[in-house]
């Protein structure tokens, strides 16, 4: 079974209390047991994990290189951490960043994404669903 890894970001375990009308109302156990429901009907294997620091975040993307592809949602590390581009960069698996609210409708300074290059896409502003978005891409990656 191919796996996705699947990485929070720092904050995310936050969610459901934190900032609602920006991030939604679900927890993030909620958006995982979605995540969990989509990856089987998919006929595939998520591995989820959240993480606060900055070096935990790119052990996981390390760990991640024999996965077929991973979900990441940077949180604010989004716009200025270079070791974690440079980390998915290095692993050479196809990546998804994804972000609960819409980065470029925000503050200026959460519009800039130096994740977002290393990336085939970025799916921003679509709540939790956009890790559902990128999953059904990455599980269909190779059949174009």
């Amino acid at each position: 079974m191919r796996t996705i890894a699947v990485i929070h970001g720092p904050n995310l375990n936050l969610l459901g209390s934190r900032n609602p009308d920006v991030y939604g109302s679900l927890t993030m156990e909620q958006i995982n047991g979605k995540i969990d429901c989509r990856a089987k009907e998919l006929k595939i294997s998520a591995r989820i994990r959240q993480f606060n620091s900055e070096g935990e975040i790119i052990d996981a993307i390390h760990s991640s290189a024999g996965c077929a592809g991973m979900v990441i949602n940077p949180g604010a590390y989004t716009h200025y951490s270079i070791a974690i581009r440079d980390a998915i960069e290095a692993v050479q698996i196809p990546a998804v960043e994804v972000h609960l609210s819409n980065i470029h409708a925000r503050e200026q300074f959460r519009s800039t994404s130096v994740i977002a290059p290393v990336c085939k896409g970025q799916i921003s502003g679509l709540g939790w669903r956009g890790y559902l978005l990128a999953l059904e891409y990455l599980a269909a990656a190779g059949d174009e």
